[in-house]
């Protein structure tokens, strides 16, 4: 078993080699210039459309009546959120500190910017190529994209079996073990009594399907973040003079010559980039089937909604974590993971900051349980029909109690990093072929968007 472990993780580090993350920041690259840096020029109406939705009265409330969806542009911003924020904004954040440096937060930066455009093109194409399934419902993501804009069913398939297995371990029995260690360790409740409470927690969503998980994540998704980013926000308007200094420890660590002669540079590249997708998922093809079910009469409205997903899960939490790691000082005290986040905000804030990472690790983790069986399902529905959802629910949550019981999850984590990786490759070739239909896409909205302009005026 031990040699079988070996070869998997050998496995996990060449699907996550250089080849893979050039072709990530590559395809995000290429998208920004052909959509003419849309993550900037249109970031405000997304965040407009996301939090600020104009009323729907008289004939605005009988055309939204009309659109397809099945959950609000709310309530799918906050499921891809859910599967998003989770312990890589934590664990990731903290593992990229110490592998590259403080130096990787700047490349997990400009790939959170980059991740903007490519996550735009995903929700846009998502939301083009859904469809309703058997019982009324709608179902996209890339394996309908690739299918029926790119017209290669079988690179759907192969996206659809590599998601429907990755979701039972990054999005699942991995979470719900962080749960139950973070709260064996800090409060000293029994893996058991864990496990089974999530399993009944995570059973009462999601046998209620994407409409059920979109009400909770709804309500769920913006108080865990806000109690995080506020307890973050806390340590940095309370020591504020060590801002400017932790800035410069940052760019200093990347750009310095001592960090390019080093060869410490190549390495805040790799981790910096490599904790910044795994963060916000931009290019894995996962967040787009959420987009899709979201009610909406163009795909680029939703698109919009779905880019601001990447700045508040990189720009903002990620930065809130990888600041007061670097402010506190404790990247170089040997800790790394979860205990490096818990033992920085204990720096400045004493026993109430290392509760505030744990509880916040428990609520990330859940929800990205709760955002994954969705991905997951849609998944295995697009492989096997509709008889295969409930049994697939049935069998995660399963996993997500006898992950949380078991003490050593290795294996798992890097059969599910393979998966997640292998994920990106059939998406990323279905960004770059179908660009133009996004550019086409955009256009349109546009001009429908400049018709809103005029009439409100």
């Amino acid at each position: 078993m031990q040699q079988f472990e070996s070869w998997v993780t050998s496995l996990s580090n060449l699907v996550w080699g250089p080849h893979l993350l050039i072709l990530l920041i590559g395809t995000g690259v290429y998208l920004t210039f052909r959509l003419g840096f849309i993550q900037v020029t249109r970031l405000g109406f997304g965040l407009k459309e996301a939090f600020l939705p104009k009323p729907k009265t008289g004939a605005e409330a009988e055309k939204q009546k009309t659109q397809r969806g099945d959950i609000s542009h709310f309530q799918a911003l906050m499921t891809a959120l859910a599967a998003t924020v989770g312990t890589g904004n934590m664990v990731g954040v903290a593992t990229a500190v110490v592998l590259g440096g403080p130096g990787a937060i700047v490349w997990m930066w400009l790939s959170g910017f980059i991740g903007m455009a490519t996550k735009y093109a995903e929700a846009i194409l998502a939301v083009k190529y859904r469809v309703v399934d058997e019982r009324g419902e709608i179902a996209g993501g890339p394996m309908y994209y690739l299918e029926h804009g790119l017209k290669k069913k079988w690179l759907g398939m192969t996206f659809a079996l590599f998601a429907a297995i990755a979701a039972f371990g990054i999005g699942n029995g991995v979470q719900t073990n962080s749960i139950s260690m973070a709260l064996n360790t800090s409060f000293g409740i029994p893996m058991l009594v864990t496990g089974i409470v999530l399993m009944v927690l995570t059973g009462f969503v999601i046998l209620g399907g994407v409409k059920s998980i979109g009400k909770v994540v709804g309500v769920f998704v913006p108080v865990m973040i806000i109690g995080y980013v506020g307890g973050g926000l806390v340590i940095l308007v309370m020591n504020f003079e060590l801002i400017p200094s932790a800035f410069a420890t940052i760019f200093s660590s990347t750009f310095s010559a001592e960090a390019i002669g080093g060869g410490a540079l190549g390495a805040a590249i790799r981790y910096g980039v490599a904790r910044g997708v795994f963060s916000n998922e931009a290019g894995l093809g996962s967040a787009p089937i959420a987009a899709a079910a979201a009610k909406t009469d163009f795909p680029g409205r939703q698109a919009l909604v779905s880019m601001t997903q990447v700045l508040i899960d990189t720009l903002i939490v990620c930065s809130i974590t990888g600041l007061t790691i670097v402010m506190s000082g404790q990247y170089t005290s040997g800790l790394q993971g979860i205990e490096l986040t818990q033992a920085s905000f204990a720096y400045f804030l004493g026993p109430i900051g290392e509760i505030i990472v744990t509880v916040s690790l428990v609520f990330f983790a859940f929800s990205t349980v709760i955002g994954w069986c969705y991905y997951g399902e849609r998944s295995v529905y697009y492989l096997l029909g509709e008889r295969s959802i409930v049994p697939y629910r049935v069998v995660y949550i399963l996993v997500a109690g006898l992950g949380a019981m078991t003490t050593n999850l290795n294996l798992i984590w890097a059969i599910s990093d393979v998966f997640n990786g292998l994920m990106a490759i059939p998406n990323l070739i279905g960004l770059l072929f179908l660009s133009g239909v996004v550019v086409a896409e955009t256009k349109r909205f546009e001009l429908e968007r400049q018709k809103e302009l005029r009439q409100a005026a």
